[in-house]
């Protein structure tokens, strides 16, 4: 049944430009799988989805193609479109985003598989993520900071 409904999930995005939980979650129940929220915030971050910008302009769900490079692509990218700040405390990395973008912006950073990074939470407009040290949270804030200017 999960599977079934993941793999239902990565075709109806790339059928159609779908931006929000509620709208993936109607797409879902139309195609027969009766689904919550919760259920469908587990599958995006088990399938990794990420937002990206879409032909039409509107940032939609999209899947990832499994190659690091795209994935560092598409943090950058989220990076440079979505974080209004970016800090660290102590072994914390804070980045603050446009409002509705922490979760795919974080999703993103996960995929990437950044150095040093641990784990990682986001709300709606702030992400955490924790390093392994003091020094590695300081280097990750530096370099996500200089990825935005570029």
């Amino acid at each position: 049944m999960k599977r079934g409904r993941q793999q239902e999930l990565i075709r109806l995005i790339r059928l159609k430009e779908l931006s929000t939980q509620d709208e993936l979650i109607e797409e879902l129940q139309k195609s027969g799988y009766k689904v919550t929220q919760a259920t469908v915030s587990r599958d995006i971050k088990e399938l990794q989805l990420v937002k990206t910008m879409s032909k039409s302009g509107r940032y939609c769900y999209a899947a990832p193609n499994g190659n690091d490079s795209d994935a560092a692509k598409r943090m950058r990218s989220l990076l440079i479109t979505s974080a209004a700040d970016i800090d660290f405390a102590e072994n914390l990395v804070i980045i603050k985003t446009e409002a509705g973008m922490a979760q795919a912006l974080c999703a993103a950073i996960d995929a990437a598989h950044c150095d040093g990074i641990v784990g990682s939470i986001a709300g709606d407009d702030t992400i955490f993520l924790a390093a392994r040290t003091q020094e590695a949270a300081a280097s990750a804030a530096a370099s996500f900071k200089r990825m935005k200017v570029n």
